[in-house]
C-alpha cells in the first residue's frame, strides 16, 4: 500500500506536510518524499525508510524547506513524489494503487519515439513516472487524469502539485479514499483523515469515485465530477485503515467493534479470554469482548519500539521472523487458559501458526481464531497492500487444492458460500494446518453490515472473486 497528503496554505505548509505524511508510516515501509513548491521551484527530497522511520529521515531537513504548496507520500514500492517538467509545466506528482497493465501501458507509450522510462533498482518500471508520461500525452492536466483513468487497469489515485494548486484524482471506482480538510488559513487532501485533528484541519469534503477537483489556500474547485459506480475495499475497515480515520461515514474502530460484536452473536464457543492479534485485531476483540461479556485481555504484548509491521518486508522469511520476535507471551494471563483471538484476517497463515505455537508452549488450554473477515481466496488485483507472488500462497486457496486432490477446481463458488459442505471443509482443513482448537471465519454479509454502506459500493473479490 501507500499513503499520501497535500496541503495548499496562505503560509508556509511544510511542518503541516511532514506530520501528515508522517501519519500514514503504517502504509508503507518503502520510500517516503515530500515535494513542495518554494513559489520559484520545487523542493524535493526522497528517502529510504525501510529499516528506520519516516520522520527520523526527514526532521533534520525541514529548515532549509519552505512553500505554501506542497505533497507528500509514504509508499510500499517505488519513490516519489516525483517531479516532472513537460508541455503542460512543471510539476510534482504521487500515485497510490496497483497497475495491472503497467507493462502494455509502457509499449503504448513507446509508440512516441522520444519517450523513455527509467528502470527502478529492480529493473521495473516506477508506476508513477508512466502515469506522468499518460498525463503529458493530453493537453490539459484534467484530460490527462482522465485519460489516465480510463486506460489503467487496476487502480490509480492521483496527486498533481503545480505552482497553482493540486490536482486531485480518486480512482475511477473509489477503491481508496481522497479526503479534504480545512482550517483558517489552508486546505488539505489525505488517504486518512486521523491526519486531520490534530494538525487542526476538519472534513471538508470526501472526492467520490473517479472525481477530480483542484486545491488551491483558496479552496476546491471542482474539475470532473464522481462517476456513479463505486468499488470501495473493505479491507480498508478490516485491516489496514488506521481506527482513528473515517471513510464514506464510518470510522474504522467503529466499524470493528460492530464487526467483532456480530461475531460474537454468532459463536457459542466456551472460553475464559478475548484477545486481539496486535494491531488491527484489537477492535474486533474488544467488540467481540463487549458483546459476548467475555472479559477482553492482553495476553501476549508488542514490541513496538524495535520491529516494523510485520507484512512489510518483501522477504516472506523476514516477515516470519519480525513477527515471531515483536510478539511476546504473558504466560501468568495463558497457562491453563482457553483463549479466542481476532485476528483481521488470515492470509498465509505461517506468522500465525508460530503465535498459537508459543501459546501452547506457554501451556495455554486451548487457542480459538476468529478472522474478522471470510477466507482469502482470491488475490487482490487492485490494490498492492494484499499482494502476493502466487494465489497459492493463500492458505485457504491451499486448503482447496489440497481437498481438491492436487487440482484446481471448476468453480471456487462452493468453498466462498458458507453454507455449503465444502466451505466448512475448507475451514477444518485450514484448522488443522495452522493447528487452532477452533476456527470462525466471519461471513460476508455481517461484515458488510459493520462497514454500514451499500453493499454495491464495497469491493469484495478476494472473499468470491467478484468484480
Amino acid at each position: 500500500m501507500s499513503g499520501f497528503f497535500g496541503v495548499c496554505s496562505k503560509e508556509d505548509c511544510v511542518a503541516d506536510l511532514y506530520f501528515g505524511t508522517d501519519y500514514h508510516s503504517h502504509l508503507g515501509t518503502s520510500r517516503g518524499g515530500m515535494t513542495v513548491w518554494t513559489g520559484s521551484e520545487f523542493n524535493m527530497t526522497i528517502h529510504n525508510i525501510e529499516n528506520t522511520q519516516f520522520r527520523t529521515k526527514f526532521e533534520s531537513e525541514l529548515y532549509r524547506i519552505n512553500g505554501n504548496l506542497g505533497i507528500g507520500c509514504i509508499s510500499d514500492t517505488e519513490a516519489q513524489p516525483l517531479t516532472v517538467r513537460s508541455h503542460l509545466g512543471q510539476y510534482a506528482i504521487s500515485t497510490i494503487g496497483k497497475i495491472n497493465n503497467l507493462n502494455e501501458l509502457a509499449d503504448q507509450a513507446f509508440n512516441v519515439r522520444n519517450t523513455h522510462l527509467l528502470e527502478t533498482s529492480r529493473g521495473a518500471i516506477n508506476p508513477t513516472e508512466l502515469v506522468s508520461i499518460i498525463i503529458d500525452q493530453e493537453e490539459s492536466f484534467k484530460d490527462g487524469l482522465l485519460k489516465a483513468q480510463e486506460i489503467v487497469e487496476g487502480s490509480c489515485s492521483i496527486l498533481v502539485l503545480t505552482p497553482k494548486g493540486i490536482y486531485a484524482s480518486r480512482d475511477k471506482l473509489g477503491r481508496t479514499p481522497i479526503i479534504v480538510g480545512k482550517k483558517d488559513s489552508a486546505y488539505s487532501l489525505t488517504f486518512e483523515s486521523c491526519a486531520f485533528n490534530n494538525l487542526g484541519y476538519t472534513f471538508e469534503y470526501e472526492l467520490g469515485p473517479g472525481e477530480i477537483i483542484l486545491l488551491t489556500p483558496d479552496g476546491i474547485e471542482k474539475i470532473s465530477p464522481p462517476r456513479d459506480k463505486m468499488r470501495m475495499c473493505a479491507f480498508l475497515w478490516v485491516y489496514y485503515g488506521y481506527p482513528s480515520s473515517t471513510y464514506e461515514g464510518m470510522n474504522v474502530e467503529v466499524m470493528r467493534y460492530r464487526n467483532g460484536a456480530a461475531m460474537a452473536k454468532n459463536d457459542d464457543v466456551e472460553i475464559d479470554m478475548v484477545a486481539g492479534i496486535p494491531d488491527s485485531g484489537v477492535g474486533h476483540a474488544i467488540g467481540y469482548s463487549n458483546e459476548s461479556r467475555v472479559v477482553f485481555g492482553r495476553p501476549f504484548i508488542k514490541y513496538t519500539p524495535t520491529w516494523s509491521r510485520s507484512f512489510m518486508p518483501q522477504d516472506q522469511d523476514i516477515r516470519n521472523l519480525v513477527a515471531k520476535m515483536k510478539l511476546m507471551p504473558v504466560p501468568e494471563l495463558v497457562s491453563g487458559k482457553r483463549l479466542l483471538f481476532c485476528d483481521d484476517s488470515i492470509v498465509r497463515g505461517t506468522q500465525l501458526r508460530e503465535t498459537v505455537d508459543l501459546l501452547y508452549k506457554c501451556q495455554a488450554k486451548e487457542v480459538h481464531i476468529r478472522p474478522a473477515c471470510p477466507p482469502l481466496v482470491f488475490g487482490c488485483k487492485y490494490l498492492n497492500f494484499s499482494n502476493s507472488r502466487s494465489e497459492m500462497d493463500l492458505v485457504a486457496r491451499q486448503a482447496i487444492i489440497e481437498l481438491e486432490n492436487g487440482k484446481e477446481p471448476a468453480s471456487y463458488d462452493e468453498y466462498c458460500d458458507p453454507t455449503h459442505e465444502k466451505y466448512q471443509c475448507m475451514v477444518d482443513c485450514i484448522k488443522k494446518k495452522l493447528n487452532f482448537s477452533g476456527l470462525k471465519y466471519q461471513n460476508l454479509h455481517d461484515m458488510i453490515d459493520a462497514i454500514g454502506i451499500a453493499p454495491d459500493k464495497i469491493c469484495t473479490y478476494c472473499w468470491n472473486g467478484k468484480e
